[in-house]
């Protein structure tokens, strides 16, 4: 809902987004007309916690890479994770953004016996988990995991400097919005095996082009912005 869709809409009363987030919405021309903006928040936060955790397993059980070799016929046991292939019990997964779906995330992933942080520096609720530096969190983390809200503030709160404080074992994931990390710095990462993958759900263009460097890179598992689509969200 662009500034020319608000300007011609002349009986428009009220805009109302079926999602968590407006970034959809012009809303300082909304503001300007007076028609109030709003949004759902937490409509679909389980079902994109669940679809992360799935995310994250595909990913560090080569899941979806050991289904794609069997349907071109190979009965595949070399992966690019083949020396450091990790159970989920004790390792440290880091939340970026500790809001409803963060939140569910966090107590999805806590039944795996993991250690919980999280970095978000408008939560002040109580929880169980651990708040942390940003720094804190990127440099200890096994898995990092995305679920902040894109804003002019969080625009590619992760590149090229912040993935390389990641250790060179772990993997990213992203089933938020595609501009919190850099998309091309990430491609670099990968394709340098700086950490060892990722898992992505949303993308700078979609659908994905097809010399997309993404569909090239054996250390990714790439889904098609599904995290939020359940009969139940």
């Amino acid at each position: 809902i662009n500034e020319k869709v608000i300007r011609v809409a002349y009986n428009l009363k009220v805009i109302g987004v079926l999602r968590g987030g407006t970034e959809n919405v012009n809303e300082a021309v909304a503001k300007e007309k007076g028609i109030p903006v709003i949004n759902t928040p937490g409509r679909n936060a389980r079902s994109v916690a669940e679809f992360t955790v799935g995310l994250i397993l595909s990913e560090i059980r080569n899941i979806a890479r050991a289904h794609a070799a069997l349907k071109q016929g190979e009965w595949r046991k070399d992966f690019p994770n083949g020396d450091f292939i990790p159970e989920l019990e004790d390792r440290t997964i880091g939340i970026i953004g500790f809001g409803n779906i963060g939140q569910l995330v966090g107590k999805f992933l806590s039944v795996f016996d993991t250690n919980i942080i999280f970095y978000d520096p408008y939560f002040n609720g109580e929880t169980t988990f651990k708040q942390v530096t940003l720094e804190t969190l990127l440099k200890t983390s096994d898995i990092v995991t995305m679920h902040g809200r894109l804003t002019n503030e969080t625009k590619h709160m992760i590149k090229a400097e912040h993935l390389k404080m990641m250790k060179d074992t772990a993997i990213i994931v992203n089933s938020a919005r595609s501009g919190l990390i850099k998309e091309d710095d990430l491609i670099v990462a990968l394709q340098n095996q700086e950490i060892t993958g990722a898992a992505i759900d949303t993308f700078d263009n979609e659908p994905l082009e097809n010399d997309s460097p993404f569909l090239e890179l054996d250390n990714v598992t790439i889904t098609t912005h599904l995290a939020g689509s359940t009969n139940d969200a």
